[in-house]
């Protein structure tokens, strides 16, 4: 037996054609053009490249994108003054601040500082907020595009154990909200993590296993059962500068029914989402 692989760079391909089709008919019907900030504090090589893939990935598809690059001595006080810039600039309905920002900086004075109507990576705290509660808001796009691939391979999630390898705020709680609520997963969810004692007796019985806990090859073949569903988001770099997952890929897709690739599987849908959420700032900033 062989996994069926969830291929990430498909069906993101897939979203941006249908974001492309809408975007087209929101132009011809009203004139509205997306915009999206992209505030990058400093030179982290990573962050550029990241920064650039996501404005690369809107100019193409003929969004607005306006990248502000500011040394990563800026002042607090300038930082949040870039902000309400754009907080107020009718044309740039999305605004994200990369992360991580430098240890003079309060990072979540500045998440704070974004509309949150405009605050497309999902992590204001009104969002946040509004994702546990269930009500309409920005999801994280890493979770939001976990969600899609799960939706989109027709891999069921109502009534099934979901285990979460890791609890932070970028993925590992959002995903565990947006698949808790009735409409969006109604699964039974279980987080595990640094703290959790015997992680394999969790790990063994999920019906879908999330890994994002950033450590190479973490899950290995005796930590799944057969025929589970493995959606890994870790992205590490080994010693030979390859790129691989939290799960050790080879041997756990021998057992399990499907399986996301690294790379390939959740990064390409991380930035789709992204644009989904600035397509949807847009429409519902300009309804009004």
């Amino acid at each position: 037996m062989s996994a069926k692989i969830i291929d990430g760079k498909l069906i993101s391909k897939k979203i941006l054609e249908e974001i492309k089709i809408e975007f087209e008919i929101l132009k011809k019907k009203k004139n509205i053009i997306p915009g999206i900030a992209l505030i990058l504090i400093g030179n982290n090589p990573a962050s550029q490249i990241y920064v650039s893939s996501k404005a690369k990935i809107c100019n193409e598809l003929g969004f607005h994108s306006a990248i502000e690059r500011v040394d990563e001595k800026i002042s607090e006080s300038d930082l949040l003054n870039i902000i309400n810039k754009f907080n107020s600039n009718k044309s740039i309905h999305g605004i994200l601040v990369q992360l991580p920002l430098p240890k003079h900086i309060d990072e979540n004075k500045i998440i704070e500082a974004i509309d949150y109507k405009k605050d497309v990576d999902g992590f204001h705290p009104i969002n946040v907020g509004k994702l546990v509660l269930g009500q309409k808001c920005f999801i994280p796009c890493t979770p939001l595009g976990i969600y899609e691939l799960l939706l989109r391979y027709q891999i069921e999630t109502s009534g099934k154990h979901i285990v979460i390898i890791g609890r932070s705020n970028i993925v590992g709680k959002p995903i565990a909200n947006l698949l808790l609520q009735k409409n969006s997963g109604n699964a039974t969810v279980t987080i595990i993590h640094t703290g959790t004692k015997n992680i394999s007796s969790f790990t063994k019985e999920a019906n879908i296993l999330i890994a994002a806990i950033g450590k190479q090859n973490f899950v290995t073949k005796e930590m799944v059962k057969e025929n589970c569903v493995v959606i890994d988001v870790g992205i590490n770099r080994t010693t030979d500068k390859k790129i691989v997952g939290d799960v050790d890929f080879e041997n756990v897709k021998e057992i399990v029914s499907a399986i996301t690739p690294v790379p390939g599987g959740v990064g390409p849908m991380t930035i789709a989402m992204l644009v989904k959420n600035t397509f949807s700032a847009a429409f519902e900033n300009e309804k009004f």
